[in-house]
Parts: C-alpha cells; structure tokens; sequence
C-alpha cells in the first residue's frame, strides 16, 4: 500500500489535488479526464472481460466528462456502447470528450424520463465528488432508473448521490457492484452509507506523482497492521505480569455480567497483566469461577470501588453499568481518580450533556451514544460522522472513537483516523465490550491514549474480520473474537496474509 492510498480526502481535497497536479507538473483537467477514463475503462474489462455492451449515464461536469472518454474507448474495442446524459456538458474538458465521443460514433442520447436503456455493464458517470446538494429532478430520475436495472453497476469517482466527505446519502443514491477513484481515495466511500452502496473499491493513481499528496491536508489518515505492530511493546525476557499493566473493568449491573466478562477476557487476550472487574457482588463468584484468570471485586458503595481503584493503571467504565444510583456513584468515583479511562456505553450516557471534561480518556460511542453527547439525532451524527467525531472530541476532550462501518477516530486536535476493517457480523450484542476491554489491555501495556485508541480499533475488527472467514458473518458471537485477537496482538500483520 502506498502513501495516497493511506490518505483520504473529501471533496474540497480532491479538488486541491488536481489543483496541484496541475500547477506541478502542468497535468491539466482534460488530461487527467483522459487518463481517468482509460484507467475506468481498463477496470471495466478487467473485472467484466464478458460485458458486451455497457450503457454509460454522464452528469454535466468532468464526471460526465470521464464518462465519455469510457464511451470513446469502449467504442472504439468493439463494444456495443451508449451513452446517455442527463445534462449538457458544463464544462470545456466534458465537452470536448463529448465532442471526441460523437466523432468516433458513439450513440449518445438524452435522458428523457422513464427507463434508460439496458446493456451487459452500466457505469454512473453522474456526480462523482462534485455533489453540491441532495440530487433532484433528472439527476434524482436518472439515479432511480439506474438502480431498477438488473445489472451490474461501476460508479466512477463516487456513486452518484453519495457524499465524498462523510459518506452520507441525503437523497437517491447509486447502488454499485464497483466503485473506480482516482488520484486520492474518498473519506465518503468507507463510511456512513459507504459500504453499503460502493460495492468492491479500486484505486488508481493515474501515474499523478506521489508528493502530490503531501501538499495537501487530507481529512483522515488510515490506520494500517504495520502501524499497529509499531505501537505495541516488545516483552523483555524478563518481564513479570506487573509490568504489563494494571486494569480496572467497572460495570456488570443486575443481569449484565457479561459485559464485564467480555471486556476482562478481552483486555487479558489483548496483553494486559492484571485485569480486575469491579462489578455487583451477586456477579463476582460467577464471573470468577467462568474465567478464573479475571480477579473479580464485588462493589455496592464509594468504599468498595476506592478499594478497587488502588494501585490501577486505567480504567474501562461502561459495559453493562447501568444508569442507576449504583452506576452513577462509579462513574463518579471513577473520573475523580485522575487515572486514564475508557469510557462506553451507560458510562457516555451519564455524561451526555454533563459538561465534564475527560481529557485523559477514550470515548466510544456508537451514533445512538454519539447523538446524546452531543444532543441531537442520530441521523445528524450520520449524515457528517468526520464533523460529529470532532465535535464529541472537543466537547469531552480526550480521544473520541465513533463507532460504525468506517469507524473514525478522531485524537485531540482534530486529527481523524479511520479503521477499514470489519463486517457486518459484528453487528450483535457485545461487540462495544470486546472492544473496549481491547483498548483497555493496551491502555495497561503503556500506550498512549492515541495509540491505544487506533490499534484497539483495528485489532477488535481485524479479529472478527478473521472470525468470519473461518465461520462465517451470520451468527458471529463477541466471544468469537478472543482466540484471533490472540493471533492478532502476536503478529497484527496476518490479517493481510
């Protein structure tokens, strides 16, 4: 993987990567709309070799444009091609491709309403990055018929309708099978509604040089295995379980023991020393005699957790802690020790709106936890997740973790990382424990909250990615994960093998 691909960039960045390949290395926008085209079109006969026909839908700005030079070079290989646009050329660069795409006989048509034509391959060279508002009218029809047409579909740049920076889909979007980008990956395509509608990802580089990139701020960077391999500690011969680190998991209310016990078997799979869970008295025995390796503190007042606190590296507070009068009084006890934190599930819905400031702390909120912190829908969290993990990080302080497909982390300053791994199997009950009792081990082994908060992320959906490929999405349990996130913290970088 190369630098640009460990980069992403939302629309006013893509933008600013022609800019600059242009100003450089004199690569203007018909020239990168050449090379554009000719890399989609080789990926459309490398993923389709048995297309025959292919139907090309063209928006009016240099997307479209793209979508002529395909149409040309489509043509002119013998296949059976159209092209229909939904708008004239708005631009110089699209219209000359438009201009070239007729002269090499290309049946172009325009768009009139109702059905487009059917053909083997469809490709949406519609919006691209340059969505401005929710489509509408024909652009919005267009999008429609597109979708009701069973075939597959390659989106040029972006799915059409699809948002570059955040991933989200206010109005009609494309639904592709694969989506082609170029120069810089898009933000938008691995998050929000991303992964559902880009279908394979492929990036090209279109020969623009590398330090292109480097003038050019992107919006988040790309947690990689070798990253997380850097981050974790080597273990001297010599090392005693102390020095591994202490940990305290807080939570486990009247019939949630198992969130605790998920996250301290989490924690000690992920490298931690000494893992305590300070939970109700009635779960202590059994979370004891379940996994005897957890030491276990049954806690009913401020004494108890105080006890508990003694001699702890950091802190997981959160999983199945409830929102009563118990759990209250050990979230308070808890951010009153000073001591580094993760904080999830009841423990952010306690201090949705509090004010309180955890700067030395990873928050892990999943959209419905994020859009209390933050007092609003989780539609709103949805629809810009880059600006809704800031938002959360410099109200809270700390490390905000938004979790999701694509999940964003979003370290003070500002600075977004995200974690490409992960599938739709984690979607089940205790998956946020494992992964805050991940991030916990960590915390213990000595990372910094910033590193803790990134590895932890991956490891947790790397190890259910693992998870998967030996059983299968349907009917993944959190505990599956526990035996992969022992192979993983050993050697991170098989999960690329």
């Amino acid at each position: 993987m190369t630098g640009s691909e460990e980069r992403f960039y939302g629309q006013s960045g893509a933008r600013q990567l022609d800019r600059v390949a242009t100003s450089r290395y004199g690569l203007g926008s018909g020239e990168l709309m050449g090379r554009a085209g000719a890399a989609a079109f080789r990926v459309l006969r490398r993923r389709w070799p048995e297309a025959m026909s292919i139907m090309i839908v063209c928006g009016p700005g240099n997307n479209g444009g793209d979508g002529y030079v395909i149409g040309r070079l489509a043509h002119s290989s013998g296949l059976k091609t159209i092209i229909v646009a939904v708008a004239a050329p708005a631009t110089d660069e699209a219209l000359q491709a438009r201009d070239q795409a007729e002269q090499a006989g290309v049946c172009i048509e325009q768009f009139s309403g109702g059905e487009l034509p059917d053909a083997d391959l469809l490709i949406d060279c519609i919006l691209g990055t340059g969505m401005k508002r929710p489509p509408a009218g024909d652009i919005a029809t267009t999008i429609e018929a597109l979708n009701r047409l069973d075939r597959p579909v390659m989106a040029v740049d972006m799915p059409s309708g699809l948002e570059a920076d955040s991933g989200a889909a206010p109005g009609k979007v494309v639904h592709a099978e694969l989506t082609v980008t170029f120069i810089g990956l898009k933000l938008g395509l691995y998050t929000g509604r991303g992964p559902d509608v880009s279908g394979e990802i492929v990036y090209e580089s279109i020969s623009v040089p590398q330090d292109v990139h480097q003038a050019v701020l992107p919006l988040a960077r790309l947690i990689t295995g070798k990253s997380v391999v850097a981050s974790l500690p080597p273990r001297r011969k010599t090392i005693h379980k102390g020095e591994s680190g202490q940990l305290l998991i807080v939570g486990g209310d009247a019939g949630m023991s198992g969130a605790v016990r998920l996250a301290g078997e989490a924690a000690l799979r992920s490298g931690a020393g000494l893992v305590t869970v300070a939970t109700r008295n009635a779960h202590a025995a059994v979370i004891n005699s379940t996994r005897p390796e957890l030491m276990c503190h049954g806690v009913e007042d401020e004494f108890g957790i105080e006890s508990a606190l003694e001699g702890k590296d950091c802190v997981v507070i959160g999983p199945g802690l409830g929102t009563g009068e118990w759990g209250r009084m050990l979230l308070n006890s808890v951010i009153n020790s000073g001591l580094t934190l993760v904080i999830d599930a009841d423990g952010l819905n306690m201090i949705a709106g509090s004010q309180v400031s955890v700067p030395q702390s990873i928050l892990t909120p999943h959209p419905g936890e994020a859009a209390r912190l933050l007092g609003c829908d989780p539609d709103e969290i949805q629809a810009r997740r880059d600006l809704s993990a800031r938002r959360i990080q410099d109200l809270y302080g700390g490390v905000c973790m938004l979790k999701g497909p694509g999940t964003l982390i979003c370290l003070n300053g500002g600075e977004l990382w995200l974690c490409d791994r992960g599938n739709p199997g984690m979607a089940t009950a205790g998956m946020g424990d494992v992964l805050s009792g991940v991030i916990g081990g960590l915390l213990a082994q000595g990372l910094s909250v910033e590193s803790a908060a990134k590895s932890g992320a991956w490891l947790h959906s790397a190890a259910a990615d693992l998870a998967v490929l030996a059983g299968g999405e349907r009917g993944l349990l959190a505990s599956d994960l526990a035996p992969w996130l022992r192979r993983l913290v050993n050697n991170p970088l098989q999960a690329d093998e």
